[in-house]
């Protein structure tokens, strides 16, 4: 079982595969002036980060006949956290083939470092990558340079107009995955999102790095039909853990399509494991629990 102060950490993220909470009121002048200079504005969730979501809604994208939701694998995301004067924002841009260049070299040369680039997923249409960005200084600078990199893009900026009052109801059995999986999920957007904090504390370069500034596991769920869903996220492991991991996942006919770093100057050091399927939904939770099991993820 993971612990309440656990559960109650990964509620708070929208993550795992990156769609942006429900926006509420900054607690702090900074937040809401990261917002202002981003063009976008976030949550204020546990721990003090300042998380913003930029799902790709202007993208169509499939992956074996599944569309794909933005908040089940399109996801963009920045979390910033202030640290004194200065601070630090992490985060994972979603982006095609085309802006990944344009993107890259506003980013390079407003001083935010690009810590990876790589694939979540095989065989979608169209393809998309992975940017994760770091950066230290200013919070609202940082922001401004965001902004700046994403305009190249066609990330959208814009709220929805119009807010749904509750999120569409989900065609599964969610209280069989939440016993499965050992911790409660939430529903956001139509996809199931569930997160679950490693048992150490992850730092990099020095700093803290909190379940919201992506060092949890995230587990996707989207409904396919019949009791079916398809699954993504990504597995946070330390390198003894990475083998045994991709062997449960693949023995429950689970799809391991990326393995690759986000961080740099992490510590302990880790991998991060995509994953894929589409298949009866509590069959894949069982296969995620196994897995699950094989990793020192926090517990009572």
């Amino acid at each position: 079982m993971i612990s309440k102060a656990s559960a109650i950490n990964c509620a708070a993220l929208a993550f795992a595969a990156g769609l942006a909470a429900p926006a509420i009121a900054a607690d702090d002048a900074w937040q809401a002036q990261v917002g202002q200079a981003l063009g976008k504005t976030g949550s204020a969730v546990a721990g003090g980060i300042y998380r913003v979501g930029l799902p790709r809604t202007d993208l169509k994208v499939t992956l074996d006949g599944v569309e794909l939701k933005p908040g089940f694998a399109l996801g963009s995301w920045l979390a910033f956290e202030k640290m004194g004067d200065s601070g630090m924002v992490m985060g994972d841009l979603v982006l095609t083939t085309d802006e990944v260049s344009p993107v890259m070299k506003k980013l390079v040369e407003g001083g935010i470092e690009v810590t990876a680039l790589h694939n979540h997923l095989l065989r979608n249409q169209p393809f998309t990558m992975y940017m994760h960005v770091l950066g230290h200084g200013d919070p609202v600078k940082l922001a401004a340079v965001l902004h700046t990199a994403l305009a190249e893009s066609k990330t959208p900026f814009a709220a929805a107009a119009t807010a749904p009052a509750a999120p569409p109801p989900l065609d599964l059995d969610t209280s069989a995955i939440d016993a499965a999986l050992g911790v409660k999920g939430t529903n956001n957007g139509g996809v199931y999102q569930v997160g679950i904090p490693r048992a150490e504390p992850i730092t990099e370069s020095g700093m803290g790095v909190p379940p919201a500034m992506g060092s949890a596991v995230a587990i996707n769920f989207q409904p396919t039909g019949g009791g079916k869903a398809a699954i993504t996220g990504d597995f946070v492991l330390i390198a003894k853990e990475v083998n045994p991991v991709a062997k449960a996942l693949r023995e429950h006919g689970i799809e391991v399509t990326a393995l690759h770093n986000h961080m740099l100057d992490d510590q302990p050091r880790l991998f991060f494991m995509h994953f894929w399927a589409n298949d009866d939904a509590k069959k894949l939770a069982e296969g995620l629990k196994a897995a699950l099991a094989l990793v020192n993820v926090a517990k009572s």
